[in-house]
């Protein structure tokens, strides 16, 4: 029987993952479909990433691909991973696709997303997503400098040391800082106004939203590092062009927390 091609689109709660790829010891998101899909397919069953997101890293919209010979229809392959998988991974949509797709060297383009809490007080129910920076933030500045990096450039600056790419150009389309005041989580009105937002510090959500033919190790996290360091007044905003000019990984800001990070979308057309 001729094997088929498997899309997955997945979400998950990175929390408790070592990230996307399987690895020695933990629980990567890649383990946990393979073994899923090896107790329907009565086989070892390979799974490919469209994004190979790291510890504690969130997605929306993971994007995995896989060959199977079972004939199950995609719907009840979907049923039966979800109840299979634990509850902070879900397969959100599982379709047929053409035989040579592969979930990463079809993709042409990627989101992510990064959020950040400006203020003094953070939410209990935030801490898992959102990286906490108490001090206030030129927003503006780092507005301008998010707009710098669109465009086709060499982004060694934001490579990881433990990358392997063979080159650190890279294409971005979008890339933009937006801000709202209040919760990300809703709560009873009333009473409880400064659980929405409205007390201490005024706390602000920052959120980075970077689209993208392809990422470096670490690259968003490391922009993001960059952007606060910007908008804590260390830099102008102008720095964000020399270190694309540069290239020099240690001129950059700290890589940001995991925790903060998601994968949104992956673009196939």
């Amino acid at each position: 029987m001729s094997p088929r091609t498997l899309k997955l689109t997945i979400t998950y709660d990175g929390t408790r993952l070592v990230g996307w790829q399987r690895q020695a010891e933990g629980t990567s998101v890649q383990g946990l479909l393979e073994e899923a899909l090896a107790r329907l397919e009565g086989a070892p069953v390979t799974v490919h990433g469209a994004g190979r997101t790291d510890a504690g890293v969130h997605a929306f919209g993971q994007v995995a691909s896989a060959q199977l010979t079972c004939e199950h229809p995609p719907d009840v392959l979907r049923r039966a991973l979800n109840a299979a998988l634990p509850r902070d991974v879900r397969v959100v949509d599982a379709c047929d696709a053409e035989p040579a797709f592969h979930a990463r060297f079809s993709a042409r383009a990627k989101t992510y997303r990064y959020v950040l809490r400006n203020g003094e007080i953070l939410s209990p129910f935030e801490h898992r997503y959102v990286w906490h920076v108490a001090e206030p933030l030129d927003f503006e500045a780092m507005q301008a400098a998010a707009r710098t990096l669109i465009g086709t450039h060499d982004f060694a600056a934001f490579r990881s040391a433990g990358s392997t790419s063979t080159t650190t150009v890279r294409t971005i389309m979008r890339s933009e800082m937006s801000s709202q005041a209040g919760s990300a989580f809703v709560v009873p009105s009333g009473d409880l106004g400064d659980v929405q937002g409205e007390g201490v510090g005024d706390p602000t959500l920052l959120v980075y939203e970077v689209c993208g033919s392809g990422f470096l190790r670490h690259m968003v996290r490391a922009i993001m590092g960059t952007l606060v360091d910007i908008g804590r007044g260390r830099h102008p905003a102008g720095w964000m062009a020399e270190l694309l000019e540069d290239g020099r990984r240690s001129d950059a800001g700290a890589t940001a927390p995991a925790r903060g990070l998601f994968l949104v979308r992956v673009d196939y057309h």
